[in-house]
């Protein structure tokens, strides 16, 4: 009997290490797994220009901008040719933000640039609520430490008053002006730091706020620094003692804090002010460089009675353009850019006398293709086959991108695109078949209107009018031939599923329409 309750003994005490055994291999298992699981989410940095038109870059054919680093770049990148935002920077950032069309957010255009009644418009708002998250948000509870820099634009000046204003308003909304700093200390509160960065899922903010450019100071645009030069006017950047530029201060920022994260999974928002106005020359020698730069008359970059001025503009290209060389080193010498996707793009079409693009009408305010086209790029190598796609995209993938690159799959919000995921190794039958909707329901450099693009094919229904336009931008690109008198039956069937789609998602029209849902 004892032999035997000494072999039960033995038996157990194996049984007890054995099972110590494989729970502690299955801990050390599981947290390897967790920490590799981690580690294999890309990292993610997100350019984001400011009023850089589609040809502004080499790869899309410039020939006086210079940007080698970019160019460099796209050779190895998936280059979305067709690449749509909105025609100003305000509806174009909360839709990439939220990831939702302008009719649910009421952001239709920046706010002090409307012009016109509460008839005649829709007034925007500013300030994004809470009730529509931004993509930082996820991103967060996904494990992603996260950075803004730059422009941020989608909080208002007056946030509390806006957002306790009845809905449409009566007049438009206003800011200070440069030089008037009396809001900043409200902005610094709790109370208001919710709708910026820190309170929208980012760790930190360098430079964001309500204003749409750097000229903080008194004079705006005409002061001597123009927000660009150091010492910076904007209260949100803490002044350094190397400050010189803020493209290059910004940037410096963005690696300090891919240093201090590099572990990852990080997310760098860089939203540069550049090329927004005013136009500041980067330096002395660039500007000499450009000014005595033959120009090209096939775009009109670099030539006419604006060639001081896009001289000025292109040392400021070229130096948005270094500084984004500046990024790819940083992942290369740290053996980061094989988990780390890049994406470049601009807000908008170019700004009107800055820079040229005669093969396009239109520029920045137009939702003509040179007001919405813009340059766009995604870089990740080994992971996205390097190409030029011609498929239409839009700038309410990125968050459904972001949401995919992050292994996201249960996000419950409201989003109107789609994942660019899907063209990452091929193009898609999606992005090809799919309809675009813009819908511009305040005022600016035309009357409000509802758009559609499906494959070639691009209508406008202006709202006061009724007019419609239609144009075949494979063979029109610069939409010179209305289309709607030759092709009726075409310009009535793509109206048909214009006015479905403001139907079916209940689009608020301003009260001089004479058009219907």
């Amino acid at each position: 009997m004892k032999k035997y309750k000494k072999k039960e003994m033995i038996l157990k005490s194996k049984i007890g290490k054995s099972l110590f055994t494989l729970c502690f291999c299955s801990i050390i298992f599981s947290l390897v797994s967790c920490s590799q699981s981690s580690q294999e989410k890309p990292n993610i940095v997100f350019i984001l220009a400011d009023d850089l038109g589609y040809a502004d870059v080499g790869f899309n054919g410039s020939k006086y901008y210079e940007t080698p680093a970019l160019d460099k770049l796209a050779k190895g990148s998936l280059i979305l040719d067709q690449s749509y935002m909105y025609p100003t920077c305000s509806p174009s950032r909360t839709a990439i933000f939220t990831g939702q069309q302008s009719f649910r957010t009421g952001v239709y255009t920046v706010p002090v640039l409307e012009k016109g009644t509460d008839q005649e418009n829709i007034f925007s708002r500013w300030t994004v609520s809470k009730e529509f998250p931004i993509y930082a948000e996820p991103l967060a509870e996904a494990g992603y430490k996260s950075i803004h820099l730059g422009k941020w634009h989608i909080v208002g000046p007056y946030p509390e008053e806006e957002l306790n204003k009845s809905y449409p308003f009566k007049e438009k909304l206003t800011q200070p002006s440069p030089g008037d700093y009396s809001w900043v200390a409200k902005h610094k509160t709790d109370e208001i730091k919710q709708f910026y960065p820190e309170g929208r899922g980012f760790l930190k903010n360098v430079g964001g706020t309500f204003r749409g450019d750097p000229a903080f100071e008194e004079g705006g645009y005409k002061s001597e620094t123009g927000g660009y030069l150091a010492p910076f006017s904007n209260p949100f950047i803490e002044p350094k003692p190397d400050d010189e530029w803020l493209t290059d201060r910004l940037t410096s920022d963005a690696i300090e804090f891919m240093d201090q994260h590099k572990k990852g999974p990080f997310f760098v928002n860089l939203d540069f002010y550049a090329v927004h106005r005013p136009i500041k020359h980067r330096n002395p020698e660039l500007y000499e460089k450009y000014i005595n730069k033959e120009g090209d008359t096939i775009t009109g970059q670099g030539v006419g009675k604006y060639k001081e001025i896009m001289a000025g503009y292109a040392t400021m290209v070229e130096s948005l353009d270094q500084n984004v060389q500046r990024i790819v080193d940083y992942l290369d010498k740290n053996d980061l850019r094989k988990n780390t996707i890049i994406i470049f793009s601009s807000d908008n079409g170019y700004n009107g006398r800055q820079s040229s693009n005669n093969l396009m009408r239109g520029s920045k305010g137009y939702i003509y293709e040179g007001g919405i086209r813009v340059p766009s790029l995604i870089s990740w190598p080994g992971k996205v086959r390097a190409r030029r796609t011609s498929e239409p995209v839009t700038l309410l993938d990125y968050f459904p991108t972001f949401l995919k690159l992050a292994g996201i799959n249960d996000y419950k919000g409201t989003l109107d695109g789609n994942s660019l995921t899907d063209l990452f190794e091929n193009d898609s039958d999606l992005f090809a078949e799919r309809p675009l909707f813009w819908q511009l329901s305040s005022v600016f450099k035309h009357g409000t209107c509802s758009v559609m693009r499906k494959k070639q094919y691009k209508l406008i229904q202006f709202l006061a009018t009724g007019e419609l336009e239609l144009y075949d931008l494979q063979k029109d690109p610069k939409e010179s031939h209305n289309l709607s008198s030759e092709n009726p039956n075409l310009a009535n069937e793509m109206l048909s599923e214009l006015v479905a789609w403001r139907k079916a998602n209940h689009v608020p029209l301003p009260p001089n329409s004479v058009v219907s849902n």
